[in-house]
């Protein structure tokens, strides 16, 4: 038994030490910023064996707040070749685990569509400044409530490349204008109980009707929030982190990206 948690633990180091080296180059700021008086707490990660300017990926967070999930996200764009920018819709320090808060923070983030706006433009703006950032190319990705706002970006016409959603909402106060702009990636669970398949059937019609380029992958067996490695620690049967739709989606947002922009790759 001993023999076998030494292995164990040396594995674990060897496997530490891998991922450690494999992102070495990335790096990443906390910037604090506002919208109007409300402070937020931005995250942006960038590869820095990459050179010159690249396209940037804004990401939204789950309903639970600017957390550690929505970082490794912006980790993980920047490992991909992009310059990740983790926003925040809420406000510095509201980050929470417990259901009836995050419930009450999306109803204060969302109940006036010009500062939900505002909050997304204000985090647009900050990774236009980025220094590594090509300001013409720009994505946004959102997770659960983040997919959400991601979609109505688009359905307002912010200026975007492509947008990506992760077991993220798809019902609107709005509705698309017939011309929207971004490719759009919607990934979501079968057995999503918070995204029921009328609300994607709707969501298909209303991009059909706008003339939308867009497509929709729905994974079996996948719950809502599959692909956060604590959602099941919520507590709430609807959730689940699924390890192959986690994978999957992923790899098709990098195919999305890489179809809308070329990253550039890292010097030898």
């Amino acid at each position: 038994m001993k023999r076998a948690l030494m292995i164990a633990a040396v594995a674990a180091l060897c496997t530490a030490g891998h991922q450690q080296a494999a992102s070495a180059a990335v790096k990443t700021q906390e910037i604090t910023y506002k919208q109007g008086a409300t402070a937020l707490q931005g995250f942006v990660a960038w590869d820095d064996a990459v050179k010159g300017k690249r396209p940037g990926v804004i990401i939204v967070h789950e309903w639970w707040g600017h957390n550690q999930h929505a970082r490794n996200q912006a980790i993980r764009i920047a490992q991909a070749g992009y310059v990740g920018f983790a926003l925040d819709m809420y406000g510095k320090g509201k980050v929470t685990e417990h259901p009836k808060d995050a419930q009450s923070f999306v109803a204060e983030a969302t109940k006036d569509a010009k500062v939900e706006r505002a909050r997304f433009e204000a985090a647009l703006d900050q990774l236009k400044k980025q220094p590594q950032v090509d300001a013409a190319k720009i994505a946004a990705i959102g997770y659960c409530f983040g997919g959400g706002v991601v979609l109505d970006m688009a359905r307002s016409g912010v200026p975007l490349s492509a947008v990506a959603t992760f077991h993220g909402s798809l019902s609107s106060k709005l509705t698309a204008a017939p011309g929207i702009k971004p490719q759009i990636l919607v990934t979501t669970g079968a057995e999503d109980p918070m995204i029921a398949k009328p609300q994607v059937e709707a969501f298909r019609k209303e991009m059909t009707d706008a003339g939308a380029h867009f497509e929709i992958i729905t994974y079996p067996g996948a719950k809502h929030s599959f692909t956060n490695p604590d959602s099941d620690k919520a507590g709430m049967p609807g959730l689940g982190y699924n390890a192959s739709a986690d994978k999957d989606s992923w790899a098709q947002l990098l195919k999305l990206l890489e179809g809308v922009f070329s990253p550039p790759k890292p010097s030898p």
